[in-house]
């Protein structure tokens, strides 16, 4: 069918017609042109100034019902009705030729790009695994294992896990998200933020999208806290006389002791303790200072 495609389109162009030949804007016949040239295949910005005939001209759609297509059909056979399909357009001037090509791999084309290539993991149809049932003596209509690699096989229907090892992976955020995101400088050079929202994964791609509920829920607490910056705190919510005492141990322990209310506030690397002999209402106060602090998200 290709030769035949190649026999046509020498004809047309040998008399001094031009060739429409609708194509999807990405595929096969894409790559090939991206592989030879070797460039991104869109010629859309100089092809007025470059056209010239005859020519062979590569357009979506295949339908001829929207694309570049359509106005070529219109530019080369203005009475082409191209808003239907190409049966009821009689008569037709146009020469149209039907040439169906195939891009699949039979079997003994797939077992050679596979040897070929030495992929690592091989997933394959279960069906493409063994001899079709009304003729089991065909052995050569299997694909064959990669070396001593077992195939990884599926069903139709299935869920399997593939043992492929990353360490990284890229996620994309929704516009909407990351414009609320704010980054804090750690040191210069390195900034980190914490984002809240909804991860999706679809079609082995990662999205994080924005969700109301999550954003306005409870807030999570973490990092430490700066014994110093605690007592600069206290005292501008009128809780003076507060001084920091180190414990000589390693437990890496800080004691914060107030005296006017005889309050003591043990800082560790875990937890914080609030000893206090008087209300609660100074207690939630001590507490609300505590948590001014730290970092959330």
């Amino acid at each position: 069918m290709l030769g035949e495609l190649c026999m046509n389109v020498a004809m047309t162009l040998r008399s001094g017609g031009c060739v429409l030949i609708p194509c999807y804007p990405s595929g096969v016949v894409h790559d090939l042109f991206e592989f030879y040239l070797p460039e991104e295949p869109a010629w859309a910005d100089g092809f007025s100034n470059d056209y010239r005939q005859p020519c062979v001209v590569f357009c979506g759609h295949p339908s001829l019902r929207f694309g570049d297509a359509v106005h070529f059909v219109q530019l080369w056979e203005p009475d082409f009705p191209y808003l239907d399909a190409l049966a009821p357009f009689q008569p037709l001037a146009m020469k149209a030729v039907h040439c169906p090509i195939d891009t699949s791999l039979n079997f003994i084309q797939a077992n050679k790009l596979i040897r070929d290539l030495k992929p690592d993991n091989l997933v394959v149809p279960e069906c493409y695994t063994q001899p079709p049932y009304t003729a089991p003596h065909r052995v050569d209509l299997v694909i064959d294992p990669v070396g001593e690699k077992p195939l990884i096989t599926f069903k139709r229907g299935e869920v399997i896990k593939l043992p492929l090892k990353r360490k990284k992976g890229r996620v994309f955020i929704e516009p909407e998200l990351a414009g609320n995101i704010i980054p804090s400088e750690i040191r210069p050079g390195l900034s980190l933020a914490s984002v809240t929202g909804e991860l999706e994964v679809k079609d082995n791609v990662y999205t994080i999208k924005y969700n109301n509920d999550l954003a306005n829920g409870k807030k999570h607490e973490y990092g430490h806290i700066d014994p110093q910056e605690l007592v600069i705190k206290l005292s501008q919510e009128g809780i003076p006389g507060a001084k920091v005492q180190h414990t000589p141990t390693s437990t890496n322990i800080i004691f914060l002791r107030i005296i006017d209310d005889d309050t003591i506030i043990q800082l560790g690397d875990n937890s914080t303790h609030i000893i206090c002999n008087r209300d609660q209402h100074v207690r939630r106060r001590l507490r609300s200072i505590i948590m001014q602090c730290l970092k959330r998200f």
